[in-house]
């Protein structure tokens, strides 16, 4: 069975991939694609950016798409970056710019006050089937120091999780797949999964 991930930023394809491997999937995504642009997130919820990348694509491709939009939520900012959070210093989708920005907003704020959680909204879309929706957290906090790592992307330099001690930076690849709140999006995924793809074969098999 085909999926397409419906985005062109690797760092997050391979992520996802690696959570997918044990599907039996052909996985591509947009970057295989490179005749289809960026899509506009003019949503203002995770949920709705995330349908206007997954729904769309499946319809144009006829198979199974996945989208994530995730996002930081930080306590002390009422909830920002949130759904702006890859474009929270500006459209140029700058990661350093972003966190440096984050770190200047949160300078009078300390300790226990700097509580943030990363959100990720999945929808899986097949033209003719109701999109199935699930998310994901992972608690943590937002470092007072920039925390540098040429292989990191996104806030992961400057989102500390107690519990491991460490950033999400910092953290193997495999232990980050196990706690992040893509990871524990997709275990919410696994468990109405089967059901979904039960209602694609009977969508399938009626329209054949």
């Amino acid at each position: 069975m085909k999926l397409v991930i419906a985005s062109h930023n690797q760092h997050k394809v391979v992520e996802i991939k690696n959570l997918l491997k044990n599907f039996g999937l052909e996985v591509t995504s947009l970057a295989d694609y490179p005749e289809i642009g960026d899509i506009e997130e003019t949503g203002t919820t995770f949920e709705a950016n995330a349908r206007l990348k997954a729904e769309p694509m499946a319809a144009h491709f006829g198979t199974i798409v996945l989208a994530d939009d995730s996002g930081l939520v930080v306590d002390a900012l009422d909830g920002a970056p949130g759904v702006y959070s890859a474009r929270y210093a500006g459209e140029s989708h700058d990661d350093h710019a972003n966190n440096l920005k984050l770190l200047d907003a949160l300078k009078d704020v300390h300790g226990n006050d700097r509580s943030a959680h990363f959100v990720s909204c999945l929808v899986l879309a097949y033209p003719g089937v109701e999109s199935l929706v699930v998310q994901g957290q992972a608690q943590g906090q937002i470092l007072e120091d920039y925390v540098a790592d040429p292989e990191a992307f996104g806030y992961d330099p400057i989102f500390y999780v107690p519990e491991e001690g460490a950033t999400f930076a910092q953290l193997p690849i495999e232990r980050k797949n196990q706690i992040s709140h893509r990871a524990h999006a997709f275990q919410n995924l696994v468990k109405v999964l089967p059901a979904w793809l039960e209602e694609v074969k009977k969508y399938e098999n009626a329209c054949s």
